[in-house]
């Protein structure tokens, strides 16, 4: 019971922070599928702590860094999805009982009482964000297009990375 307590509080501690940029991992992060030579699906997943902007903004973030890693200057996202897991975890319930006994001639007293601790119920929602994207050498003229370059500047600006 102690080895389960501890461990849910290291997960905790571990989860305290929003999910940062980085390749998927055990507390989230971005992936990709290369789906043909310039076509790209990128996913961001979040923990508990991320916001749905966060996951969006590092989803595009990936797409911009992986137009840019690919040798294109442009990506047009053709599909976007972004949806919200949502979990409960309810910690167990553990009462502890103490008592007092005392007796005089032929009579017993005494005294219980009982603690509950446990039985809290945590609701998870964890955002998840992803783009297909089609990579460009150059900027289409009939069609809106993202300047990689820049997404991959101003996205790491606003999140310090």
């Amino acid at each position: 019971m102690k080895y389960l307590s501890i461990m849910i509080l290291v997960i905790a501690f571990l989860q305290g922070c929003a999910t940062t940029y980085k390749s998927h991992g055990l507390f989230g992060g971005y992936s990709e599928t290369q789906l043909d030579e310039n076509v790209f699906k990128v996913t961001f997943c979040g923990n508990g702590y991320t916001s749905m902007e966060r996951a969006s903004d590092f989803t595009l973030l990936r797409s911009a860094e992986l137009t840019l890693q690919s040798g294109y200057r442009y990506f047009v996202i053709i599909n976007a999805d972004s949806y919200i897991s949502t979990s409960t975890h309810t910690t167990p319930t553990r009462s502890d009982t103490s008592i007092n006994i005392y007796g005089s001639d032929h009579f017993a007293y005494g005294h219980a009482s009982t603690i509950t601790y446990g039985g809290q119920t945590y609701h998870i929602s964890k955002p998840t964000s992803s783009n297909t994207i089609i990579c460009l050498k150059e900027k289409p003229k009939n069609s809106f297009s993202y300047n990689a370059e820049f997404i991959y500047r101003t996205m790491k600006q606003k999140y310090g990375i």
